[in-house]
């Protein structure tokens, strides 16, 4: 089968809830509209960052079907469901859905309870849930930070290779550069390499990545851009300030409580999409006050996807 290479920005989507906690479908199609105007070209859905292990079958199916009915005939903007990697079972129902749903690819992540103890434990998992979708690109979720898996990429690419016709590549969200660059370089640039490290992306371009898959480029897609741009001019200086400006944006993330934070700032540009369920903490509307002002200091009003909102205290 032909595997695309992916260019340019991916987002991983938050995944909208009402103030109830129930999932928010009817603001999807104003997140995929906003995601193209800042020329972001596809959706990596149910992820970490869109909750996927907090959704149950159902709700990511509806969230899936959802971003179907907006970009799934858009042939420029591609979306893959994170399918999860506990059970098994559920993966491969996920990924069949997928296939009825329309969805470009599929990706699957390392079970993280009974743990694979090697690459080929972890591959023959992969080839379970892939062989059941043959004719849809398969991509490796690899994030040992949340899985706690941490075989190198290279290996699992090795005992794959002649195994799955349908191995597009790897999502890499993880800081070994070493191995990133193998994987790159692995079988004259055979596999799709996705970095996923937003706030590392100056150093992956200079290794070779063409494609990044990000929560911040949800908010922040300009800075991205202008990133990449300069990186393609060789004016290194000019990124590298425009990389410091996501560091710094980032960090905020980790100062006001981690991943919730980026719906946050989702509410900041005003893309309102509830709060994260439990056991992730969320701010108080007395730390969103202090947040907004901090986010807006560091110039995010100069680089996000859309003009910030007066802050509403």
């Amino acid at each position: 089968m032909r595997i695309d290479y992916l260019k340019g920005l991916i987002a991983a989507p938050f995944t909208p809830m009402h103030k109830d906690g129930e999932i928010n479908l009817s603001l999807i199609p104003q997140y995929y509209a906003m995601l193209k105007e800042n020329g972001v070209r596809g959706a990596f859905i149910n992820g970490s960052t869109g909750e996927g292990v907090s959704l149950t079958l159902n709700e990511k199916k509806a969230v899936a079907e959802a971003w179907a009915a907006c970009g799934g005939s858009d042939p420029d903007f591609k979306i893959m469901p994170l399918l999860g990697g506990t059970c098994i079972k559920d993966a491969i129902d996920l990924a069949k859905h997928a296939k009825e749903t329309g969805l470009y690819a599929v990706a699957f992540t390392a079970p993280s309870y009974f743990k694979p103890a090697d690459a080929a434990q972890l591959g023959d998992c992969c080839l379970a849930v892939a062989a059941s979708v043959p004719d849809m690109p398969f991509y490796y979720y690899h994030i040992p930070v949340l899985t706690g898996v941490e075989i190198p990429m290279i290996q699992l690419l090795q005992y794959l290779h002649d195994k799955m016709p349908n191995l597009a590549g790897i999502k890499y969200t993880h800081e070994d550069f070493m191995d990133f660059q193998s994987c790159l370089n692995f079988n004259n640039h055979r596999y799709d390499m996705l970095w996923g490290r937003d706030e590392n992306m100056l150093s992956a371009l200079a290794v070779g990545a063409a494609g990044a898959v990000g929560s911040t480029f949800n908010y922040a897609a300009p800075l991205y851009h202008r990133l990449m741009d300069m990186f393609a001019m060789n004016d290194l200086l000019s990124a590298q300030v425009l990389q410091q400006k996501s560091i710094d944006m980032i960090r905020l993330l980790g100062k006001y409580g981690g991943i919730s934070v980026g719906k946050a700032y989702m509410k900041l540009i005003g893309l309102d999409c509830g709060e994260f369920r439990l056991p992730v903490k969320n701010m108080d509307p007395a730390t969103y006050r202090i947040f907004s002002e901090e986010a807006l200091s560091l110039g995010f009003a100069e680089f996000c996807s859309r003009k910030p909102n007066p802050v509403q205290f």
